[in-house]
């Protein structure tokens, strides 16, 4: 199975993205060959906190994300953003 991961400048510098991104493949090494949807591309997407956040806690969000959609169901609607200042 394949995997993309992609963190972006917002979420910090270099040292930081990386390091978010070194977690999400240990990540990925772990739980895709188990719960993986068989013949998809599998992409992670870094957010904001992703570093302070508990790696079993990402173990379990990602088991979860992967059992929905190998049931055929996408994400849980977000809630909007609130509208920030116009520049």
């Amino acid at each position: 199975m394949r995997f993309g991961i992609t963190v972006t400048k917002k979420i910090g510098n270099a040292v930081v993205r990386n390091r978010m991104k070194r977690r999400f493949r240990a990540l990925l090494r772990e739980v895709l060959p188990v719960s993986g949807v068989a013949g998809a591309d599998h992409v992670l997407i870094g957010r904001e906190g992703g570093i302070e956040r508990d790696f079993a806690l990402l173990r379990a969000e990602l088991v979860a994300a992967l059992a929905r959609a190998n049931a055929g169901r996408g994400d849980p609607p977000r809630k909007p953003k609130a509208p920030g200042p116009r520049r």
